[in-house]
């Protein structure tokens, strides 16, 4: 959405955090060129929450 080089670079590391580390999901890419493929894998149940003491 942005010309190369002025984006924020935030994009994916957000997308990482909450498909991975909050859901328990995965993200995958396929990359040839002229076409690249984003997979997003979200588990059917959430992950069990570890209490913090």
């Amino acid at each position: 959405t942005k010309p190369p080089g002025e984006g924020t670079g935030l994009g994916l590391n957000i997308s990482h955090n909450i498909i991975v580390q909050k859901h328990g999901g995965t993200i995958g890419v396929e990359s040839e060129p002229g076409k690249t493929v984003f997979r997003v894998k979200l588990p059917l149940h959430a992950p069990k929450q570890v209490e913090e003491a």
